[in-house]
């Protein structure tokens, strides 16, 4: 599976106003719960999210942070990614503020996958060039067309999802 598989048009936001790292991860949980075939609801996702949180800040330094985490009742794999209006504080491993999120909801089976997802995120925002053409972009669709078209061959996922 690739990160654009991930992700469809109404789960990818430019200009997301936000206030605290909850805000953030009520808005991504919103958006995930709205998705097809999600069965969740929005307070389910984000009990998920917060409870990962709890183990360690998502917030990988450079402005990014991923949320995710394992959901029971999720038949595969979904993304979302908002651009923040304004950066906040997300506990990230480097104290920097964050305003790139890209929040991951995955099969509570699917470890290898979620892992690996998760690889190929960190590989993904660990350029410098794809951070900042994220953060130039001024529309959904541009910051759809970046992510959907970042690659990489050596982190393409295996589902192992039914």
């Amino acid at each position: 599976m690739e990160i654009a598989e991930l992700l469809s048009a109404d789960r990818v936001v430019s200009g997301v106003s936000v206030s605290s790292k909850k805000r953030t991860l009520e808005a991504v949980s919103s958006l995930l719960a709205e998705a097809d075939g999600v069965e969740l609801s929005e307070v389910d996702i984000f009990d998920g999210l917060i409870a990962r949180e709890r183990l360690g800040s998502t917030g990988l330094g450079h402005g990014v942070a991923i949320p995710h985490g394992r959901f029971k009742d999720v038949s595969q794999a979904l993304g979302v990614f908002i651009k923040l209006d304004e950066s906040i504080d997300f506990d990230a491993i480097d104290g920097e503020p964050v305003d790139l999120v890209f929040a991951l909801m995955v099969p509570e089976e699917c470890t290898e996958e979620h892992l690996q997802l998760l690889a190929a995120l960190a590989e993904m925002f660990s350029d410098n060039s794809v951070r900042e053409r994220l953060r130039q972009s001024s529309s959904s669709a541009e910051l759809q067309e970046i992510i959907c078209h970042w690659h990489s061959a050596k982190h393409k996922v295996v589902s192992s999802s039914v």
